[in-house]
């Protein structure tokens, strides 16, 4: 992508990819499931105007390695603070969609020293009402069948080695109001990126630490910093049910005609709301 390079660092055992550009103060994207970096590459020319933006694989994702462990969201956040340190910054607007968002959430909680400002995008962190979700939910479009699915061990790998992009297909399509705003070069980019046996045992381990990332919220010390939350029509009563509990200095607001993946369906309006949140 023009103006922004590839990154390679080693961090708490293992390795991460990311792509950096623009200058500024640092500004973390951290991307979720079932995508990659490049779910921000709509968005990130924009904010590359005014901030450095450095754009994560985090642990398990994408062109970063896959180690057997370490994927509660709170030793993830350790590999990125770990990471800001080695780059020389003192401190860092960071941003999370979906499974990102747990994470940066649990940046901003373990490491306000290191946390300029917190952005969450469409999901909260996970909590004990996680578990009162219905098997069998009655007059739902979605229904998010995928957070029980991928904690279970060693049977998802089996059934979707090579076949990854049935599942991100099915994900997309039922979860865009548009569904030509993830094309189908997007689309190959993030199936090529969990067709593996490796990439579908790491991701799935993002969910399978979530008992221990409820506890680790219940440790953490309410959050501080300046936070905005955004959030497409279906979420924002969960996000506005959650942050609450654990963020003190919070802005909602509602990222209409979108599903979930708002960085893809409305990118001039995600970045031009955190290039607001952020001046």
């Amino acid at each position: 992508m023009p103006g922004f390079t590839n990154h390679y660092q080693n961090v708490n055992g293992t390795t991460l990819h990311y792509v950096s550009g623009g200058q500024g103060s640092p500004l973390i994207l951290l991307p979720g499931w079932p995508q990659t970096w490049w779910s921000y590459h709509k968005v990130m020319p924009v904010l590359a105007e005014h901030h450095k933006v450095i754009a994560i694989d985090f642990r398990g994702m994408g062109s970063s390695e896959k180690p057997a462990e370490g994927y509660s969201k709170k030793n993830m956040a350790g590999d990125i603070a770990l990471l800001i340190g080695i780059m020389g910054l003192e401190k860092a607007h960071i941003a999370g969609h979906d499974i990102g968002a747990n994470v940066a959430i649990s940046f901003a909680g373990n490491y306000p020293e290191l946390t300029e400002s917190l952005i969450v995008l469409d999901t909260q962190h996970p909590e004990e009402d996680l578990y009162k979700l219905p098997m069998l939910p009655v007059g739902l479009p979605v229904h998010p069948w995928w957070v029980a699915f991928n904690q279970i061990k060693d049977l998802p790998e089996q059934l979707l080695e090579g076949r990854f992009h049935i599942v991100q297909q099915w994900l997309f399509d039922k979860m865009l109001v548009n569904k030509g705003s993830i094309s189908g070069f997007d689309r190959q980019v993030y199936a090529k990126a969990y067709e593996t046996t490796e990439a579908i045992h790491a991701s799935n381990a993002w969910y399978q630490t979530f008992p221990e990332d409820i506890q680790d919220i219940k440790q953490m010390k309410a959050i501080e910093a300046q936070t905005l939350a955004l959030g497409s029509t279906d979420a924002l009563p969960m996000l506005k049910g959650s942050l609450p509990n654990y963020i003190k200095n919070l802005q909602l607001k509602e990222i209409k005609n979108s599903g979930h993946f708002i960085l893809e369906e409305q990118p001039a309006e995600v970045a031009g709301l955190i290039g607001e949140f952020l001046k």
